[in-house]
């Protein structure tokens, strides 16, 4: 049985493509079970980007002054209060946001989002029940964008087999009733396809709807600049965007976070507090009880500054030519079929309606043969190379697009390389022609090597690094 095309690597042909921008870990070592160490490949940019080395450097030029915000007239406290409020600011001029949104830290995208989910009018905050308006959002989100509108009854509109089928589908349940909001993916953490953001924004206001747009995966690839296009609100988080520091951001149309209650009830969320009541303070402080995390805050900001001085120009170019280089590469080794909504005539060459200006360096994939789990296990254990496999907390959209329980993520930013996508490309082709050189397990965790000898670092106690968990992506 012939596994392999005649030319099983034809991205190996391809012009060489180098990072774009310097981040931690980029020279990091890793073991493998046969022996040795191997530089990681980090394909698993989606879950969790590293930090880019100027992110880590502002950082490390705060710690020193690491003070507590809002709350003391010492110096260092007045250096941190300055910083957290400037990182508001430049987070607002990245996003392109308007004179009137409010830029509210959160955690992360989900938190970002439940917030908002306390705001839309036509809701009843903590009982779950619509009133008039609700939500409208599309069946290919990730959990972060599902979740929060599912137990407030919001209505699903199943995405078409075409961008623009999908734009009218959504166009035709805004107009058979009203909705206060739709939420949309900016791009999907699964296939990396971007919908018509410009087309969906137009057809919210049409129907009397806003929109808010799960910026996620999206930010960190493309530029987005909310006065300018339209959305009315952009949550996105700091882990994705290269500054892993637990601080992500809502940013939007004042009027309904002034309106809505606190989202979480504190100190620095107030104005005055008395026993029998709560006079609450205006947005942002609002919405960000409890000590902020500065640090998270500064380094986002950092981030995005970072992101903006490459020009948008250069990251898209960088990101096309990887995932070009990607999937050709895919495309010659029979048996690993790639997860596409938005297939066009051409396949995944660039053109057509699916092209690759329409897709951020997100590749989903499954292999012949062999489970998701075991796929990722192998790269990572014979390769150092790292993946994600599973649903990806976007389990409606898997069960759509595959009959398989999951699939392999490839998943490209800033600090990849050609010889990345080259070295994921020769072991899946080393899979499917002789199989695992190493033993696998599978166990109620999941797949694992069988014996693993790889140790931890010497810092972190412990044994053998285990199975990821079945949900890992959040």
């Amino acid at each position: 049985m012939t596994i392999l095309a005649a030319s099983p690597c034809p991205a190996l042909d391809a012009p060489d493509v180098a990072p774009l921008a310097a981040v931690v870990g980029a020279d990091l070592s890793v073991p493998l079970v046969h022996g040795g160490h191997a530089r990681y490949v980090n394909l698993d940019y989606a879950a969790s980007a590293p930090a880019l080395r100027a992110v880590a450097d502002r950082v490390a030029e705060l710690l020193p002054l690491y003070a507590s915000v809002h709350r003391g007239a010492g110096y260092a406290s007045v250096v941190c209060t300055s910083a957290y409020e400037a990182a508001r600011a430049e987070i607002a001029a990245f996003v392109g946001a308007g004179p009137d949104d409010a830029v509210v830290f959160t955690r992360n995208t989900t938190d970002a989002l439940n917030l908002l989910a306390t705001a839309v009018p036509g809701f009843a905050p903590g009982v779950g029940v619509p009133g008039a308006g609700g939500v409208v959002h599309l069946d290919i989100e990730h959990h972060a964008n599902l979740l929060p509108w599912q137990r407030l009854g919001a209505r699903v509109v199943r995405a078409g087999g075409t961008r623009a089928q999908t734009v009218a589908a959504v166009a035709a349940e805004l107009a058979a009733a009203p909705a206060a909001l739709l939420a949309v993916t900016g791009a999907s953490n699964v296939t990396g396809e971007c919908p018509p953001l410009a087309e969906l924004t137009s057809v919210a206001h049409r129907h009397g709807a806003r929109i808010v747009v799960d910026g996620a995966q999206l930010v960190p690839h493309r530029r987005v600049a909310l006065a300018e296009s339209g959305i009315d609100y952009l949550a996105f988080s700091g882990h994705k965007i290269y500054a892993p520091f637990g601080a992500g951001v809502l940013v939007g149309r004042r009027d309904w976070l002034e309106a809505a209650p606190p989202y979480l009830a504190g100190g620095g969320a107030v104005r005055e507090v008395r026993l029998g009541g709560t006079e609450w303070a205006a947005v942002p402080a609002r919405h960000e009880a409890g000590t902020p995390n500065v640090v998270g805050a500064v380094a986002l900001a950092a981030a995005c500054r970072a992101v903006a001085a490459l020009g948008a120009e250069a990251v898209t170019a960088h990101e096309t030519a990887l995932v070009r280089r990607l999937t050709r590469g895919l495309a010659g080794i029979d048996g690993v079929r790639p997860l596409r909504l938005w297939p066009s005539a051409a396949g995944d060459e660039p053109g057509g309606e699916s092209g690759e200006a329409d897709r951020i360096g997100v590749v989903t994939f499954t292999v012949d043969g062999y489970p998701a789990d075991l796929v990722a296990q192998y790269l990572s254990a014979e390769h150092g190379i790292g993946v994600r496999d599973g649903r990806f907390c976007a389990h409606p959209l898997l069960a759509r697009l595959t009959a398989d329980p999951a699939g392999v993520r490839a998943s490209l930013g800033l600090g990849s390389r050609a010889a990345d996508v080259d070295r994921l490309v020769t072991a899946l082709a080393e899979l499917r022609a002789h199989g695992p050189a190493w033993a696998y397990a599978r166990t109620e965790a999941g797949c694992a090597p069988d014996p693993d000898p790889r140790a931890l670092p010497d810092w972190l106690a412990g044994g053998v690094p285990g199975p990821a968990s079945a949900c890992s992506d959040q």
